[in-house]
């Protein structure tokens, strides 16, 4: 099926497929980290924006990136992904970089602690605790606490909207907008696009579905904790949220099924699928187009 994939996707797939189809999942967590870091050289242009700097909010490190010296500019809070064993700062610069620049906010990522050294909840907690500091402390770094959207990819797409459905339950104050990039949503992989794309395009549905395993510290058969399983999450007062997803990506019909259950919720809900692409996609805009029109999109929507 490569012919209906963009050109640089078509590369990068026929070249894992020729390699015997390697799972992630059957390397070091080492291995795993270190491949992630060295897929950042296809993503991309790093532009220079006007600062960036380490903070720690709430005792969770931080990385603020600021597009201009402006004040009260739009928070785009970033949940990054990795499936939650891998990504921080170093995987994820360049988009963050092009999102300050495009969208003119304050991009912050924050860093949350990883599997299997830290089990659930650590990063749910830590991304929770982060955002309280974020809305708290937004003057700070020239934001206007009225203006955040959270934005996050796969396993960072997860830790977004549990952190969004924690603030309905918890707080008096939401989100303006969330976007939710193929979020890893449903941890026993029981949808059909996990049955069409789990193991010829790169990112394997093994691989998605270990880093539930090792995150939750059990079979992905077996999780039954409510802020793992969000598809079966009451969304009704949720915020504008945004589901992107790939034609060829295992995680396909669980954000498109997300998408269906909000808007029968109430929800103002939209939904993008991006054509001949994989997981991961987003963060390939050195040999993707469709990446780089996503970020342009992305960033359009953050101003609004």
């Amino acid at each position: 099926m490569t012919k209906y994939l963009e050109a640089g996707i078509r590369e990068l797939v026929e070249e894992f497929q020729s390699n015997g189809k390697l799972c992630p999942s059957a390397q070091t967590i080492a291995d795993r980290r270190a491949g992630y870091v060295g897929s950042t050289i296809l993503a991309g242009d790093s532009p220079k924006i006007a600062s960036e700097y380490l903070d720690v909010i709430n005792s969770i490190p931080v990385k603020i990136y600021k597009p201009t010296d402006e004040v009260n500019l739009p928070i785009t809070v970033y949940f990054h992904g990795g499936c939650f064993i891998s990504g921080g700062f170093e995987t994820h610069d360049a988009q963050l970089r092009q999102i300050a620049l495009l969208s003119n906010s304050i991009v912050i990522c924050i860093q949350y602690r990883l599997a299997p050294e830290h089990a659930y909840p650590a990063a749910h907690d830590d991304v929770y605790q982060a955002v309280l500091g974020i809305k708290a402390q937004a003057h700070k770094y020239g934001g206007d606490s009225e203006h955040l959207v959270f934005i996050g990819d796969s396993a960072g797409g997860q830790l977004a909207l549990a952190t969004t459905l924690r603030l309905k339950k918890l707080e008096q104050w939401l989100p303006r907008q969330q976007i939710l990039i193929y979020p890893m949503l449903d941890p026993t992989g029981n949808s059909q696009s996990y049955r069409e794309n789990g193991s010829d395009y790169v990112i394997t549905a093994n691989m998605l579905l270990s880093g539930f395993e090792l995150y939750a510290n059990c079979s992905s058969k077996d999780i039954t904790e409510p802020e793992l399983n969000l598809l079966n999450s009451d969304f009704s007062g949720l915020p504008i949220t945004t589901i992107i997803t790939a034609e060829f990506d295992p995680l396909r019909d669980e954000g498109e099924y997300l998408y269906k259950l909000m808007l029968s919720q109430g929800v103002d809900a939209y939904c993008e699928r991006y054509l001949g692409v994989i997981h991961g996609f987003f963060q390939l805009s050195g040999v993707c187009n469709s990446a780089k029109r996503c970020i342009a999109a992305i960033s359009n929507q953050i101003k609004n």
